[in-house]
């Protein structure tokens, strides 16, 4: 059999032609009902939350008796400090996971799984997070976007039956996309699948391979090229982690989630069965997008678990720690902290739960609340555990064994803060969730609008794009001017010893008022609304403020329909959207009134090194190298430091 050709350089790109890409692995069509896109819209639709969702009662059995289950295990078997100091979780606490059935939370019974709900499973991701986010990232990175995931949508059932057995119990999997020279844009993968007989084959190389260096299965984008018989195209597939010419170069380390077993992995005319290929060729991009969409909700789910913790020791330190003779907590400087840690706490809490819960009852288009989700408590987490850090002073700072070595409670604050900041970085930067939320808040204006802004359209389609935007807003904009935000008696329901219902009055008023805002800036700026991307950004946390205020009130009156802490929610709820009210004020006026114009012209000046006078005076520490690491073929093989997890003496055989 002859060998493939070496693999081609790497793909040059224009970047009209990595749009396309992109735009073509969106899920284009809304074939269910979004609170969120109607919330872009400045359509209020209340009614698609509210009453909240609940989980059928088995759903809710089996996963508290797992959760129990896995507390027990946390508490007992788990040593975080041990995983903090030797930057790596213990063989045997990961052969206790496999052995409790954590690997396969979200698989289905029928092959071995728990089969939990997406409520559940965030519920565990939660708790083992706040215990060692390093153990949270392990279990998310191998069900959230590993092999599980896009097998449970994608996978053909002679997939399924082979390997989610291997996932559930056994087999720890990965997610392979990221390349040392791409990151969000996928148009210059370079990893190439060159077809050959009935197998693929592999080289390339992929880096920030989370659980790359302990995984037994992966899933690895790479490009097709076109060929006869062969559509071609970024392609899906299941890879035998232990297959000749899979190299795992380096255990990357990083500054936080110090256990994480990260690295970078190569591949050298690595061998793949066309029957691992998952989905059609030039799927693979929209395979994986479309696995983000429920995925990103593992994020959050640790986000809020984080912010329990941080509120528990802020409550705790702030009673004991006294200064000019009360408690810190009564000082309002460090009690303005604390609110902010208790009420926003609730509504991600809220935000998780709602967005889960659509999730298990797929009545709902979710994937813009998920993307919200992830963007909203990745970026309040990481300002709740600052302001923990600041709270707790210089013992913030100090870490948890130097507080234990004299004498003091050992509470790692400054690791909380490390560990949580790549959440901000994970699936998706803050910066990216912007434009990518922002594309499918505007998704209505361009199916009917489009073609106006489109240069490469002729004057024809241009007409017929301006007739169609006609009908769809003189419809539309009437629709913004009033609403029943002005109503001083609506959602009375949310009316009670604490009032809800003017927060959900101003969430009306606000959506329209955005959907107003976006308008008037696609009339203003047109084809160049994608360049503005300050201004997508204030649009999309606005809309994440006013999805977070409703689903605080709306959690608020499930608890308090339930007797459950019902009074004390509404108080959270209250408080919560009092704070989020003052944001989003801010961010309508940046709108229009921000320094975005003279930031560019700053930044434009910057790289032409008009201003590296500014940076004499210094000495940079930096270590030699290039900035982008050689992906070429290596012309000597470099060692494998794949980790193989070694079954503790006495560990149970898990179940087929």
């Amino acid at each position: 059999m002859s060998a493939p050709p070496t693999p081609s350089s790497r793909p040059v790109v224009t970047e009209r032609e990595a749009r396309r890409v992109a735009e073509a692995a969106r899920e284009q069509d809304w074939r269910k009902p979004s609170f969120a896109k109607e919330l872009f819209l400045g359509r209020f639709r209340l009614d698609l939350i509210h009453p909240h969702p609940l989980p059928a009662d088995e759903d809710v059995q089996r996963g508290e008796e797992f959760l129990a289950k896995l507390r027990d295990f946390c508490e007992t078997k788990i040593d975080p400090a041990v995983i903090e100091r030797d930057a790596r979780i213990p063989d045997e606490v990961i052969d206790g996971l496999k052995e409790l059935g954590a690997l396969g939370m979200k698989i289905d019974t029928r092959y071995g799984g728990l089969g939990l709900t997406q409520v559940y499973y965030n519920k565990a991701l939660a708790l083992a997070g706040s215990v060692s986010p390093a153990v949270g990232a392990l279990l998310s990175a191998h069900q959230s976007i590993g092999v599980p995931q896009p097998l449970k949508q994608f996978g053909t059932r002679e997939q399924k039956e082979r390997f989610l057995p291997r996932c559930a119990r056994t087999d720890i999997s990965a997610f392979l996309l990221t390349e040392p020279d791409v990151g969000s844009d996928p148009a210059r993968l370079a990893t190439t699948a060159v077809p050959d007989g009935d197998d693929y084959v592999l080289d390339g190389v992929k880096l920030w391979t989370t659980n790359g260096v302990v995984a037994d299965l992966l899933v690895v984008m790479a490009r097709v090229p076109k060929s006869e018989g062969h559509p071609g195209g970024i392609t899906a597939f299941v890879v035998e982690a232990a297959s000749e010419g899979v190299t795992v170069e380096n255990r990357n380390a990083f500054m936080g989630l110090r256990g994480i077993e990260n690295g970078v992995t190569r591949f050298h005319r690595v061998r793949v069965p066309a029957a691992h290929r998952i989905g059609p060729e030039g799927a693979g991009l929209k395979i994986a997008l479309t696995t983000l969409n429920t995925g990103r909700l593992s994020l959050p789910a640790m986000c809020a678990g984080a912010g329990k913790w941080c509120l528990k020791i802020a409550r705790e330190w702030s009673a004991a720690r006294e200064q000019w003779g009360k408690p810190v907590a009564l000082h309002e400087a460090v009690g303005s902290k604390i609110a902010f840690i208790a009420a926003t706490t609730f509504a991600l809490e809220a935000v998780l739960d709602l967005s889960s819960q659509m999730a298990d009852e797929d009545r709902n288009d979710i994937r813009i609340e998920a993307a919200l989700a992830k963007l909203y408590g990745s970026e309040m987490a990481w300002l709740m555990a600052d302001h923990l850090v600041q709270i707790r002073g210089g013992r913030g700072f100090e870490t948890a064994a130097s507080l234990a070595a004299r004498g003091e409670r050992a509470v790692p604050a400054e690791q909380i803060l490390r560990d949580l900041r790549i959440n901000r970085i994970f699936e998706g930067s803050t910066e990216i969730m912007h434009l990518l939320i922002a594309r499918e808040a505007v998704d209505a204006h361009l199916s009917v609008a489009g073609d106006l802004i489109d240069p490469d359209k002729s004057l024809a389609e241009k007409a017929r794009a301006g007739a169609n935007a006609g009908v769809f807003y003189a419809k539309w904009l009437p629709k913004l001017v009033t609403g029943a935000g002005q109503l001083p008696n609506a959602y009375g329901e949310f009316r009670h010893e604490v009032d809800l219902s003017g927060h959900l009055r101003y969430v009306e008023r606000a959506a329209r008022k955005l959907a107003r805002s976006t308008f008037y800036a696609m009339s203003r700026w047109q084809g160049r609304m994608e360049t503005k991307q300050g201004f997508l950004g204030r649009i999309v946390d606005i809309g994440a403020e006013l999805f977070a205020m409703s689903a605080a009130c709306v959690r608020a009156e499930l608890l308090r329909s339930r007797g459950d802490h019902g009074r004390e929610a509404y108080q959270l709820a209250d408080a919560f959207c009092r704070q989020a009210r003052i944001r989003v004020e801010e961010l309508f006026t940046r709108l229009w009134t921000n320094t975005d114009d003279l930031d560019r012209t700053l930044v434009k000046g910057v790289l032409s090194g008009t201003y590296t006078w500014l940076e004499e005076g210094v000495l940079d520490p930096s270590g030699d190298g290039p900035w982008i690491a050689d992906t070429g073929p290596s012309p000597v093989p470099r060692e494998d430091v794949r980790r193989v997890i070694e079954k503790t003496q006495g560990a149970a055989e898990p179940d087929a």
